[in-house]
This record gives C-alpha cells, structure tokens and sequence, in this order.
C-alpha cells in the first residue's frame, strides 16, 4: 500500500530540488569554490563578507553538505571529509579567483571566527594550505604579462627566422626543425644559416707517389735488328 505525499512533505521535496539546481548553476558559473567554517560570525559580519567578495567578483552561499555534493555530481568524489562536514559556507568564485580567495583568508586573520577548509578548483581538491598558497598568486592579468615576458626573447628569435626565410628558406626550415626536434632553443637567423651552410672541405692531401719501379731500358734498336736478321745455321 502506498502512501500518498503529504503537502507538507510535496513542499519539502520542491524545495530541496530546487536549492540543488540553484546550487548546481552556481557551480557551473563559477571558476572554482572555497569551502569555509562559518560558525561565530553574526549576520552583520556575514554580509560584510558578502560585499568584499562581490566587490572582487564571487558569492558565499550557506549549503546544507549533502545538497551541494548532488548539485555537483561526479565532482563531488574529490572532495576531501572535512571540506563538507559540519557547518559549511561556499563561496562561489566567477572571476579573479586568487582575490577572491585572499578575501576570505584576509577575514579570517580579522574576525578569528571564519576557517577556511579547502577549495575546489576545476574538480580537484586543494586543501587549507594549498588554498592559501593558491591566494598568494598574482592576479589573473600580473601571470599573463609574467608569461608573456617569459616567451618574448623566443618569439623574437622566431621572427627573424620567419624574416630569413625570404633570404635562405631550406636551410633556414631545415636548422629549424632540427632544433624543435632536440628540444633546443629556436636558433637565430645567422645561427641557422651559418648552421646549414655547406662547408667546404679542404683539398685532401694527396700522398707522395711511391717510387715506380724502374722499367728495363729497351735494347737498343740496332741490337735487335741485328738479332732478327741473323740467318738461321
């Protein structure tokens, strides 16, 4: 015999499915989350939170553990123990995710009443200290001018190898593809012509001719003109 849904219990349901969709666009909107304890902060403190977080661009959301692990589904097997047990606040990071992060740990120093737990980033699991070091980072746009700078002494070796190409094309390909092919720095332009050039082999020495053995002299040609026409006894 089944038992019918009370409206009380229908209700319920309805809002339970509708905190995980809510908790599950969250996530797919956001870079990554981090995890916090927020036991001992007032509501004040906790809307002061809010406000620094959305100033750098995130949100924190207080999630019941079991909701958000079915919000992100597979997701949810990285997860370390104590990043979704007990009292849970999860701030949802959209964008420049290492400030956002050095927020809460920043709140953390001053209130001494919020503990971060970890984070998740890109389905796998950091936990309190590697989210620390994670909010430590330079932001987004500081690491990409960082690298940027990294690759410009090789891009411009690469560009005058393009530009010498017009001057040289199959020896300067050939010097090039052999140094991608070593894992070598890209060589320079007169590098990789001077490189592929061919060289010139220098005259091998020719070894002194041995001593030719001395042809017997011919007799003298009246000898043998002489022995031809002696008559026979």
């Amino acid at each position: 015999m089944s038992t019918l849904a009370t409206p009380k219990n229908s209700a319920a349901r309805q809002q339970r499915a509708k905190a995980i969709e809510q908790a599950r666009d969250w996530y797919s909107r956001s870079k990554g989350v981090v995890f916090a304890d927020y036991r001992g902060l007032s509501v004040k403190e906790m809307q002061d939170l809010r406000a620094k977080l959305g100033a750098k661009g995130a949100e924190i959301h207080v999630i019941k553990n079991t909701l958000f692990r079915l919000a992100i589904g597979e997701h949810a097997g990285a997860l370390h123990q104590d990043m979704s047990s007990g009292p849970t606040a999860v701030a949802f990071l959209y964008e420049n995710e290492t400030e956002c992060t050095k927020v809460l740990f920043d709140f953390a120093t001053s209130s001494k009443k919020l503990q971060v737990k970890g984070s998740l980033m890109a389905g796998k699991a950091f936990d309190a200290k590697q989210t620390e070091a994670f909010s430590k980072l330079p932001p987004r746009e500081v690491l990409i001018s960082q690298v940027i700078g990294a690759i410009a002494a090789p891009l411009s070796n690469l560009v005058g190898v393009i530009e010498a190409l017009y001057a040289d094309p199959i020896r300067v390909i050939g010097a090039v593809a052999d140094k991608v092919a070593e894992g070598s720095p890209l060589p320079t332009p007169a590098a990789a012509v001077a490189e592929e050039a061919p060289k010139e082999e220098a005259p091998e020495s020719s070894p002194a001719p041995a001593a030719e053995e001395a042809a017997p002299e011919p007799a003298p040609a009246e000898a043998t003109e002489g022995a031809e026409a002696t008559p026979e006894n």
